[in-house]
């Protein structure tokens, strides 16, 4: 049988990465363009190149588009972009009329968690909060098989839970929110702080960074620590410490089978899963007495989101044919009992159609 293939998109404040992604969440090509502009219909025009080349060599049955930002509860509209232009944008009508073809848009977060959920580190698992640990932190719940967006579609935004009281200033506006602690960005401000220092501790960090603390980035903090190096081991583990608590609180409220935990930093492996499985018991309400929540690394990557955002797509789109065949089956049954109250039959159409012979004699 011919699969139905989809394409997925993962729209970014530095670039529009695609896929053609088939029904066992493989991805059968990959494309890629800068994104032109903050300018919506830049944007939009980048997102329909890309499909169009994509759909010259598959035959695809939708689009499904992963968006850093609040989506609304139909999963058209984008209400806010952080790194684009988009406010109140209503993305998922901009895109069908420059493809044509079934569209649909939802949270990055939201689309990661579903691909976990489908093909990668949580199958089979009923309930899981996925946290992704990037820039700041996102999130996203599939309870029952279902993925929860609450009433107005931009629920998971565990980044901003306040862990710190009068904490560190977010860009959100509050202080003390969990991003600031357990993110990219909170590993590489503790990085740079130590290395201003000029503290011994942080040599291995400086000679990789050139000498410069504002060189340090997330992903050089964890290549030193892969190499052994112990204050990066231990800015890590300061990390995880601080996301063991975070993923303590949410097993409080939504007491799920799996934490899938996903995005850049989670590239640290078990340095940083380790010390946040060991904080994750440690502070866990009724700990001893409760089952404890698996705590793993997503299996997908930062692909994730494209693969999630073509299944959801291809989800919606097969139920949409659903629908409009069986709206079709009922009209025509509504047909069928309108002409038999009539006393016509479907078999005897001389009972509704005139013949050229009884057109001429006047009948």
């Amino acid at each position: 049988m011919l699969q139905r293939l989809a394409i997925g998109i993962d729209v970014g404040g530095t670039k529009v990465a695609a896929g053609v992604v088939d029904e066992d969440g493989a991805v059968l090509e990959r494309a890629r363009r800068e994104t032109p502009s903050t300018s919506p219909p830049e944007v939009e025009d980048a997102i329909a190149e890309i499909v169009s080349d994509l759909r010259s060599r598959h035959v695809v049955s939708a689009v499904g588009i992963g968006a850093a930002g609040f989506v609304d509860a139909t999963r058209s509209t984008v209400l806010f972009a952080p790194h684009l232009a988009w406010r109140h944008e209503p993305l998922r009508d901009a895109v069908r009329r420059r493809v044509g073809l079934s569209t649909l848009v939802e949270n990055d977060a939201n689309a990661a968690a579903w691909a976990e959920w489908r093909f990668g580190a949580a199958q089979n698992e009923p309930n899981l909060v996925c946290v992704t640990l990037g820039t700041g932190i996102g999130g996203a719940l599939v309870l029952g098989g279902i993925v929860h967006r609450g009433s107005s579609g931009i629920a998971g935004e565990f980044g901003h839970m306040q862990v710190v009281r009068d904490g560190h200033r977010c860009e959100c506006g509050n202080r003390g929110c969990w991003e600031q602690y357990a993110s990219g960005n909170a590993l590489v401000r503790e990085a740079r702080e130590l290395a201003a220092s000029r503290s011994p501790l942080a040599r291995a960090l400086l000679d990789r960074a050139g000498g410069d603390p504002a060189a340090i980035t997330g992903p050089l903090v964890t290549e030193v620590a892969l190499s052994g190096d112990p204050a990066s081991v231990e800015l890590l583990a300061e990390i995880g410490d601080w996301l063991g608590i975070g993923l303590a609180n949410l097993a409080a409220a939504l007491d799920p089978g799996t934490f899938v935990i996903g995005g850049g930093v989670s590239d640290a492996g078990e340095l940083l899963i380790g010390p946040a499985t060991t904080a994750y018991r440690r502070t866990l309400t009724g700990r001893g007495y409760r089952p404890e929540a698996r705590i793993v690394r997503a299996h997908l990557g930062n692909e994730a989101g494209m693969i999630g955002a073509a299944d959801l797509a291809r989800s919606q789109a097969r139920k949409s044919r659903r629908r409009s065949g069986s709206r079709s089956r009922s009209r025509r049954g509504d047909l069928l009992t309108t002409k038999r109250g009539l006393g016509l039959n479907w078999q005897d159409q001389r009972s509704t159609r005139v013949t050229s012979k009884e057109y001429r004699s006047g009948r």
